[in-house]
Parts: structure tokens; sequence; C-alpha cells
């Protein structure tokens, strides 16, 4: 048996110069989405690392003096990474993609 689960959308009303709306349009355009889509992601992407910036960490005394211990160690190397900086760039001699 199928429910109906209400749904529950607020418009959102905004007055855009047009070379704007013609901004968003050529880019929703490119991702292949309507503009209220693209609108509505890029806000709420938006809203999303704002409110991850402001965001409070709590931790206890000792579980504080522990992360400060840990980024007191010297660094690690990880050999991904080394292997990675290693390399030459490509605009530099001896570059060789990889095929």
């Amino acid at each position: 048996m199928a429910t109906n689960i209400e749904r529950r959308e607020h418009p959102i009303s905004m007055r855009l110069p047009e070379t704007d709306v013609a901004m968003i349009d050529r880019a929703a355009d490119l991702r292949g989405r309507s503009r209220t889509d693209f609108v509505r992601e890029a806000a709420v992407r938006a809203a999303e690392d704002v409110l991850m910036e402001n965001r409070l960490i709590r931790m206890s005394a000792d579980g504080f003096a522990h992360f400060l211990s840990i980024l007191s160690e010297p660094a690690k190397p990880v050999p991904e990474i080394v292997e990675v900086v290693k390399r030459p760039a490509p605009w530099e001699e001896g570059y060789k993609p990889k095929s």
C-alpha cells in the first residue's frame, strides 16, 4: 500500500539583474540542470560551508591535551605524496607522461 508523504517546500523569490540570470542560466545549462535546481544546490552548498566553518567542537581537557600532543609530533611522510612531489612538473625537463 502506497503512503503519501507530505512535501514541505517553501518558495524563495529574488530579484536579480539580467546579467546574473544569464550567467546562472548558462552555468545551469552546462550542468544540464534547471535554473531552480542549480540555484538551490549552490545556495545549500554555500549554507553548509558557512555552518561547518562556524561549528563548535567540544572536547574534554584530556581529549584536547591528546589532540595537541598529536599535532606536536613530527610529521610522518606519506610515500604516495613523497613520490608525487618528486616527479618533475609537466613544464620541467625530464617530465614523462604516464602511458
